[in-house]
């Protein structure tokens, strides 16, 4: 299927399906027409075909820290499902979170990063990459960004703990340089804490080398010898979670009774958990929605109002759920 098969179908000239195309000036009649044989026959332009006549890139590169992340693939399907819808293909590249790697562009009209690491090294790049970048999970000075709320996801799991009359609070988390897993959600618990009259300056917690199941039961294993009275556990990650509870009940201790845990991440697993675990769902797919939305408009957007556009952050809410964990 050709262009020419689209004129002939629409009893148009080919240069007016090619001025449709490219967005050019035509009649209502003749717009009309050649629409309705493109949704007929679901013909599609090729692109590279398309980027050498206008000169108009519609690829957009986004890259992400790691491919085998539940969330990673979430945001991925919010980005596409606007990227298509705008006529523009999704190029997915793993950086395996080397900073050296993530602004590397082959030929894009913008780039989204996924979840990464804010470094000197980044921020040059950033600043003299030449398309516009949109950031998800991390809010960055100075960069648009969509993010989660992590700090106030963590203090409220925190606070639901307290509640039920948890007083020693402990929190399974990450290295301190990613922003939103680390020190965010940290600070949630520290929050919650503080507010409640407890000692939240000093709250005892553990980084985890990664964010396995594996690692989960090793920290749990350590931290239930650093602080044997510790009734509330907090966890950076669902797959975190659940290796705390198999430490847990291997140290006889009765998770959703003498003993709180929580994750964050709405992992598919907590709910076959036993008991099923308490979590906090991010709306990923809509991250990656509005990410895409935020970078099409900075690439339509004229000389004029890039040199004038307020810098744009947004973050988004979040849901408790709440389970037997708890």
């Amino acid at each position: 299927m050709t262009i020419h098969d689209i004129a002939k179908m629409a009893g148009v000239s080919s240069a007016a399906v090619s001025r449709y195309l490219n967005g050019g000036p035509l009649s209502v009649e003749k717009r009309a027409l050649i629409q309705s044989a493109i949704e007929q026959t679901g013909y599609r332009p090729d692109m590279a075909a398309q980027t050498l006549r206008t000169g108009k890139v519609r690829q957009i590169g986004v890259v992400a820290p790691s491919l085998n992340s539940q969330s990673v693939s979430r945001v991925a399907a919010g980005i596409a499902e606007e990227l298509e819808a705008a006529d523009y293909l999704m190029l997915l590249a793993n950086s395996d979170s080397d900073e050296a790697k993530e602004l590397e562009r082959n030929h894009t009209a913008g780039i989204i990063l996924m979840g990464t690491v804010w470094t000197p090294a980044l921020a040059k790049a950033v600043a003299a990459c030449d398309v516009p970048v949109v950031v998800t999970g991390q809010k960055f000075p100075d960069v648009p960004c969509v993010c989660n709320d992590d700090r106030a996801a963590a203090r409220e799991l925190a606070q639901r703990m307290l509640i039920r009359g948890r007083k020693k609070l402990v929190y399974l988390g990450g290295p301190e340089r990613d922003t939103a897993t680390g020190s965010e959600r940290r600070q949630g618990v520290q929050d919650a804490l503080t507010t409640a009259g407890l000692d939240g300056e000093h709250l005892t917690w553990i980084c985890c080398n990664a964010f396995t199941y594996e690692e989960g039961c090793r920290c749990m294993k350590e931290l239930l010898t650093v602080c044997p009275e510790l009734d509330g556990v907090v966890c950076v990650t669902d797959t975190v979670a659940l290796g705390a509870l198999t430490a847990l009940k291997a140290a006889g201790r009765t998770v959703g009774g003498n003993v709180s845990l929580a994750g964050i991440g709405d992992n598919w697993a907590d709910a076959v958990a036993e008991p099923a675990l308490t979590t906090v769902h991010f709306y990923q797919d809509q991250i990656g929605v509005e990410a895409a939305r935020m970078l099409l408009e900075m690439i339509r957007e004229s000389k004029k109002e890039k040199k004038d556009r307020p810098l744009r952050q947004l973050t988004l809410g979040y849901t408790v759920v709440e389970r037997g964990s708890i």
